[in-house]
């Protein structure tokens, strides 16, 4: 579990909460929190708190069946759609929450990477940490990638941003090796890079 992991978070295991969709008390408590999250009363927004509150929507979902009987069962402000838009920020792939309990992805920029689906995610995620992308850019890219544009192609056309483009830091010895290889083989640096990720994909 992300929020609970003190590398990430700095929280501790006991001192994140655990909502469990079989546990009917667990369930209610998850209902207090999706309401308190919805009215923004369950305490600083930060992105641990943020997290926490996708956590009690997707548990609250699935214990109650549906979006909608878990919006009755909160009650107070939370609404079908908050909750379903805060329940995929739960189900993104833990690659990627990881990132946000960093504060390296808002909560709000995630709530856009989770409304596509399959690599596009993943491409979407990664371009928004490499490129430092605007939650207003992640959406507008989001909602492209939806009427079916590719990332690459969205993300060149509203933001000029390239797809894929990011900046390493390496040790000397490895630098050296690399600019070496690439003017002996007159092939780009990303290239041989690659190429010797693929190899390892490859035997892997």
């Amino acid at each position: 579990m992300i929020r609970g992991d003190p590398r990430i978070t700095g929280q501790q295991p006991d001192e994140a909460v655990r909502f469990d969709p079989d546990d009917p008390d667990s369930v209610a408590e998850a209902a207090d929190t999706v309401r308190a999250f919805a009215e923004n009363t369950a305490g600083d927004a930060d992105n641990v708190y943020m997290l926490r509150g996708a956590a009690a929507c997707a548990a609250l979902v699935r214990g109650e069946g549906s979006y909608k009987a878990a919006a009755e069962r909160a009650g107070g402000e939370a609404t079908v759609a908050f909750i379903r838009k805060w329940s995929r920020v739960h189900d993104l792939p833990r690659s990627i929450r990881r990132h946000v309990a960093r504060g390296e992805i808002a909560p709000t920029a995630a709530k856009h990477i989770a409304r596509v689906a399959g690599e596009s995610r993943f491409l979407l995620a990664w371009a928004a940490l490499d490129h430092e992308l605007t939650v207003r850019q992640v959406r507008s890219v989001a909602s492209r990638v939806n009427e079916g544009d590719s990332v690459e192609r969205a993300l060149r056309d509203l933001t000029g941003e390239t797809l894929g483009r990011l900046t390493l830091d390496l040790p000397p010895t490895t630098y050296l090796e690399l600019r070496r290889q690439s003017s002996t083989e007159d092939t780009a640096p990303g290239e041989i890079v690659a190429e010797a990720l693929q190899s390892v994909d490859d035997r892997s």
